[in-house]
């Protein structure tokens, strides 16, 4: 088409109006798009964590097994000034029963601090900020620990006993084992040294029912 050609050089003219409307058009539109900046990532405060920890903790059931409480004809109820500091130290168990371990019950104190099991028996620890707790651990211990089931985060010691669910805890994110942490670290140190476990070979000798 002839129209479109200069002389000498067919198409020419077209061929630069063409690349020059593209270009316009490319720059129009550039300059026409409402582009949305993006947000930015808040990170939380130190204080945003710990309320972020202190809203897990009394979601995800640490009170239930940490907490001392007493039996009311409500059930048991926790009691406020010793809230996370495991069971106490002061206490005794009461008497096991040798027909329902037989029969194959896991079997608890009337506080939910104490279990018997195949395992022995074991006592829900202080986690509370005190020295007696995890007053004295640092974040990677708490992580090891909750992670990896050791006991007080040490990587060359036994596995936490039963019934502390670490499989479960263990799936958390980062960011919600280390608010956890933040606010443990927050709480009123409570003083109590939880005693060691009792092994399942000595279970014979508290058997008096």
């Amino acid at each position: 088409m002839k129209i479109f050609e200069s002389p000498g050089v067919p198409g020419l003219k077209i061929r630069f109006f063409l690349l020059n409307l593209s270009c316009c058009l490319i720059i129009i539109s550039c300059n026409n798009k409402d582009y949305q900046k993006v947000p930015e990532e808040n990170k939380m405060t130190l204080q945003d964590s710990i309320q972020h920890g202190e809203y897990l903790v009394k979601t995800i059931g640490c009170h239930d097994c940490h907490s001392p409480k007493t039996m009311t004809e409500r059930g048991p109820q926790e009691i406020p000034e010793l809230a996370l500091s495991g069971y106490l130290a002061d206490d005794s168990i009461p008497p096991l029963s040798v027909e329902a371990m037989k029969n194959g019950w896991v079997l608890m104190n009337d506080q939910l601090t104490a279990f018997a099991g195949p395992w022995g028996i074991s006592y829900s620890s202080n986690i509370t900020s005190d020295d007696t707790g995890i007053g004295t651990w640092n974040m990677e211990r708490w992580k090891t620990a909750i992670r990896k089931g050791k006991l007080k985060g040490d990587n060359n010691g036994r596995m936490i006993l039963p019934p502390m669910p670490w499989q479960n805890f263990a799936k958390l994110t980062d960011e919600d084992l280390e608010s956890i942490f933040k606010y443990l670290k927050s709480t009123k140190p409570v003083k109590n040294a939880v005693p060691a476990p009792v092994s399942p070979v000595k279970l014979d000798s508290l058997k008096t029912v």
